[in-house]
């Protein structure tokens, strides 16, 4: 059975032949072996297991290309400041580092924020780069690393706590089919902690392909939280993967919302590497139109006495289409593991469809793990019960809609942040009503 689209889309074999990106002689290695792993292993079709719900055919049919730099303005980035302006602000556009609009100059001592390709001789860099998101088995992972330089380095130092929240902004568009392959790095040391937003914005309506990868490396009693916010236009194709490695008494809480892509591709990996890790995975997709949300989840308990919380919520209008596939992994040696996970959606229309996996692979047992998913309408009692008291039906119906996104935005910390993505979901149900 051939899984994958087979060879590299022209444009794709144009661009890698044309760019000389700096870096050590290991880097180079690395960047090598992926692309030809990519080489080898495609673009997956939907023949593939994993794939299964997502085409990528569209990858083929457009010639995306890198994009011009420098011309956003000011404004335009004023109005992406989704957790306010008191941040450590990295802009990224179409993939690249905008200096100029970013500010991240003057910071603490024991943190370090900046471009990636200006810190690849950083010892954490050095440790940790390529290291954690296998490129073996996943061909977008290869593609990215393929293109190791652009994106962000975020490091704490040992002791040191990052009290203002770290923002990455990331903006496509100004042009057609834009293209960009950003690379994260975060390193916490030792009983360190931080707050990251890493938030998508699209200028205007034109297409772009965005393949992002980020590794998170939490140290023993490091403290994370990380946001994903996806809010482009319904002509972004948009594939994502988060690799996070946790040692022993670290806590890592992750909110991944997304409310705009024509097709989203979400791949999240935690690996708990030690005892006593608590990891919150939070997630919440609103879409409309023709959109398909995918998120794929994996949870691998490698030691004992540890606890994972998944909550995955979807409101699906329009002809869009959810996928959920979740499975969490508990090792032999894994005793003592609590590990939960649920997946929950609303269908707004009768031409909007949801596909749940959710898995459960267990080799130890004294555990304590569960996992389900449920798909339906809006609660018909609580409608009802909402018009008798006088609310018109739209009404009663964005209320309930609210109320089932709360669920998972309340979880976010970040006040200004949390109350914008409310605002948006507030402004997305009056458009549609």
């Amino acid at each position: 059975m051939n899984t994958t689209i087979g060879t590299m889309p022209e444009y794709l074999t144009r661009y890698f032949e044309n760019n000389n990106l700096i870096g050590p002689a290991s880097l180079k290695q690395i960047r090598k072996d992926a692309l030809a792993r990519f080489e080898a292993l495609g673009i997956p079709t939907t023949k593939h297991e994993e794939w299964k719900y997502t085409n990528l055919t569209a990858l083929t049919r457009s010639e995306f290309h890198p994009a011009l730099y420098h011309t956003l303005s000011k404004d335009v980035v004023v109005n992406d400041l989704i957790a306010g302006k008191e941040v450590i602000l990295l802009v990224f556009e179409n993939g690249r580092l905008n200096k100029e609009l970013s500010s991240f100059d003057n910071l603490p001592k024991g943190i370090t924020v900046g471009e990636l390709g200006d810190n690849f001789d950083h010892p954490a860099v050095v440790k940790n780069l390529a290291k954690h998101a296998s490129f073996e088995n996943e061909a977008m992972v290869a593609l990215n690393t393929a293109h190791i330089f652009d994106g962000a380095f975020i490091h704490v130092a040992e002791n040191v706590h990052c009290e203002m929240p770290i923002h990455l902004l990331y903006i496509s568009g100004g042009e057609e089919n834009t293209l960009a392959f950003p690379r994260n790095l975060m390193v916490a040391e030792k009983n360190s902690s931080a707050k990251v937003i890493e938030s998508f914005h699209s200028r205007g309506n034109e297409s772009s392909f965005i393949n992002i990868v980020t590794e998170v490396v939490l140290e023993e009693n490091a403290n994370v939280e990380w946001s994903k916010i996806q809010l482009e236009n319904s002509n972004t194709f948009h594939i994502s993967h988060t690799e996070c490695s946790q040692s022993a008494n670290s806590n890592f809480d992750i909110h991944t919302i997304t409310f705009g892509g024509k097709i989203v591709r979400n791949n999240l990996h935690i690996v708990l590497n030690g005892k006593n890790i608590t990891s919150n995975l939070n997630g919440l997709y609103v879409s409309n139109g023709d959109s398909l949300v995918d998120n794929h989840t994996l949870v691998d308990h490698a030691m004992p006495n540890c606890l994972s919380n998944e909550l995955y919520k979807g409101v699906l209008d329009g002809k869009s289409k959810g996928v959920f596939n979740g499975k969490i992994f508990v090792r032999k040696d894994a005793q003592k593991t609590n590990a939960y996970q649920s997946n929950k959606n609303i269908l707004m229309s009768d031409e909007a469809s949801m596909n749940a996996k959710p898995q459960l692979e267990i080799f130890a047992d004294d555990v304590k793990c569960s996992h389900g998913a449920t798909t339906g309408q809006l609660d018909k009692e609580a409608l009802f019960y909402l018009r008798s008291r006088g609310i018109g039906e739209e009404a009663a119906r964005a209320f309930l809609t609210i109320a089932f996104a709360d669920d998972v935005l309340n979880r976010i910390t970040n006040e200004t942040l949390r109350d914008e993505l409310k605002n948006r979901i507030n402004e997305r149900l009056n458009k549609s009503n």
